[in-house]
């Protein structure tokens, strides 16, 4: 079972990648729905998130209120350590679970591992290839403003608040330049699906 991690900065097309990738036959595995499913309520994890920052994080539904936690750690770097602290080790967990059965299911699948944080909280583990999905800041940022609604100074700071372009570039064995038209993108990863089957 080829395990892929596919990764790249905020509206970089890693989505639009994965998606051509599922139409292939990839088992896509997506880390933000992992990571909303281990905070989701009544779990370990939600309770440790209100414990450290607090009930008012909590929606009256019991659900985590995003906005409520993103104002307590965005732009503070040891409240952010504290967060990943409780959520990276759960979503490590639970993404393994799910590849495992993915596996017990069908031993010759290819498992792409969507994660947008993995150079931030798994660029170690052992994947089979690492794949970047790509575009310069500076379209990223337009995407951000034209198809998210976000203004310039919102845009930038979501992408100033990941890791640099360089250091996602440095861990990729495959990087797809999505700066160009879509069939541009679809074509490079058609490429490098020949790539895996031909493993």
């Amino acid at each position: 079972m080829p395990l892929i991690a596919l990764t790249g900065g905020i509206a970089s097309g890693k989505s639009t990648i994965a998606r051509r990738l599922a139409e292939h036959g990839a088992v896509i595995v997506d880390a933000d729905q992992i990571v909303r499913d281990v905070q989701a309520p009544g779990t370990p994890v939600l309770r440790r998130i209100a414990d450290t920052f607090g009930d008012d994080v909590i929606q009256p539904d019991g659900s985590l209120d995003r906005a409520a936690l993103g104002s307590k750690v965005f732009g503070a770097p040891e409240s952010l350590a504290r967060l990943n602290a409780i959520v990276h080790p759960a979503v490590r967990e639970e993404s393994q679970r799910r590849f495992r059965e993915v596996l017990d299911d069908d031993p010759s699948a290819v498992v792409v591992y969507d994660v947008p944080l993995l150079v931030e909280a798994r660029v170690d583990d052992p994947w089979d290839l690492t794949v970047v999905a790509h575009a310069p800041a500076g379209i990223r940022r337009r995407r951000l403003v034209e198809l998210r609604g976000l203004d310039e100074a919102a845009a930038q700071a979501r992408i100033d608040a990941q890791v640099t372009d360089e250091q996602r570039l440095a861990i990729a064995d495959v990087v797809i330049d999505t700066g160009a038209d879509l069939a541009h993108t679809l074509a490079q990863t058609d490429a490098l699906w020949e790539r895996i089957r031909a493993q």
